[in-house]
């Protein structure tokens, strides 16, 4: 099995984090809004709002309008497709009430930093998505081989180890289910989230790798955008 995003690490491993960008609530609304009117992952959708200290009533506004209480546009969830430094394939996935805005935006970016928008399918058959839950092993109150054969019975597909977590992966469909069976276990969840992640990755050269980062970065930057995937080795 593939790994989860490379991209996921790097954020990470550099500090950067949606808790540290002014947008960063404006994000967590989208996502509560979407997931209130498809009636899937709420229950993700909030927590991830708590851990970040989202004021309760942004989330019970973000919940009304996704129910289309408050009236106005309804945000959707829209995926684009997109080449950055090298050919590399990107994924953008947007939260949006305004389409046109929204392509306007990240064209914009994608021009001025070395990237450019791909056609429908040009890119996306490259991923494919998986849920994927993040256990740091320094939080786990049990040793890392019990928390091992609590994952393999947890229902998941396969898990993972790199720099002090566990990254488990699930099918889809079944990402809620597994969390649960692993907090039951007295499992600590860093994050639960739905990835598009790459079927394989491949090699970008040495002197494009900041290019690219700083391609995904920008890209992320804009509120409207919620998470951006590659399959760049990085």
């Amino acid at each position: 099995m593939s790994g989860h995003s490379k991209w996921s690490q790097i954020k990470r491993q550099k500090g950067v984090t949606d808790a540290k960008r002014s947008n960063a609530f404006t994000k967590l609304a989208n996502a509560i809004s979407v997931a209130a009117r498809t009636g899937k992952g709420m229950d993700i959708a909030i927590e991830t709002a708590k851990k970040a200290n989202m004021p309760r009533e942004r989330m019970d506004r973000a919940i009304q309008r996704g129910k289309g209480e408050l009236g106005g546009e309804m945000v959707e969830e829209v995926i684009y497709e997109a080449y950055g430094p090298g050919g590399i394939a990107i994924l953008i996935k947007a939260l949006t009430d305004n389409n046109n805005r929204t392509v306007s935006e990240i064209r914009a970016v994608l021009n001025k930093l070395g990237g450019n928008m791909a056609n429908s399918g040009a890119v996306s058959y490259l991923f494919e998505q998986k849920g994927v839950i993040d256990i740091l092993t320094e939080k786990m109150p049990l040793s890392k081989e019990d928390a091992e054969m609590i994952v393999i019975d947890s229902g998941a597909d396969d898990f993972s180890e790199e720099d002090g977590h566990i990254y488990v992966y699930t099918n889809p469909k079944k990402l809620d289910e597994v969390k649960r069976n692993l907090e039951f276990k007295a499992i600590p969840i860093e994050s639960a989230n739905l990835e598009m992640s790459p079927k394989s990755y491949v090699e970008i050269a040495d002197d494009k790798k900041d290019s690219l980062i700083k391609l995904m970065s920008s890209l992320e930057d804009l509120d409207d955008v919620n998470e951006v995937f590659t399959n760049a080795n990085l």
